[in-house]
């Protein structure tokens, strides 16, 4: 019998080649990541690698073949929900964003992906987080800000947004997508009115 075949239950099964493997574990991996965000979500620092193997559904023993422990799990959380694309100009090289794009898509991003930014308000509220994974969530905060104050600036000289004084421009955004974040968290069940970016972006008009 041809040894690329292994018998099992009467079956001949060809073994999955090295391509399906990585997709498995890809698969794998993803699966304890999305499980381990509700729980960090929910949690904070306070999760267990129990907790979060019971949300993934799978064993303690997966978990810590893909994770050393709940540290590294949760740093690699924190670093996909600030991933550079999800704030359009502040990876290497990238084109600088036009204001009404760049709150129209982390408007959307909120509303589709509510999650993992309740992941964001646990690091920074919860006293146990490692202050270095603080500091980078503050400094991606402060990146925003300084983009949004600069592009706000821009469309005033070109006449396209209000002539309000910038910073409070910048403040009542802030707040705004503050507040719509915390609405999608907090009332998942009005998912299907969460305000329309088009709403925020009328403040900005002049």
């Amino acid at each position: 019998m041809n040894e690329s075949f292994i018998q099992s239950g009467g079956l001949l099964r060809v073994p999955r080649t090295e391509a399906e493997n990585e997709r498995v574990r890809d698969e794998q991996r993803a699966r304890i990541l999305e499980g381990a965000r509700a729980v960090f979500a929910r949690r904070g620092m306070a999760a267990t690698m129990a907790d979060v193997a019971a949300a993934a559904g799978v064993s303690q023993g997966l978990a810590y073949r893909y994770f050393a422990g709940k540290d590294e799990l949760f740093r690699a959380l924190v670093a996909d929900a600030m991933r550079p694309d999800d704030l359009p100009g502040t990876a290497p090289d990238a084109a600088r964003p036009q204001l009404v794009p760049l709150l129209t898509r982390l408007l959307e991003a909120r509303r589709d992906h509510p999650e993992m930014f309740q992941l964001l308000y646990q690091v920074l509220n919860d006293a146990s987080t490692p202050p270095d994974v603080i500091e980078a969530v503050r400094q991606r905060g402060m990146g925003f800000v300084k983009l949004l104050r600069e592009l706000i600036v821009e469309g005033q000289a070109a006449g396209e947004v209000a002539g309000d004084d910038p910073d409070e421009l910048v403040a009542a955004m802030v707040a705004y997508v503050d507040g719509v974040t915390r609405f999608s968290i907090n009332h998942p069940d009005l998912q299907g009115h969460f305000p329309d970016p088009r709403i925020a972006l009328r403040m900005l008009r002049p």
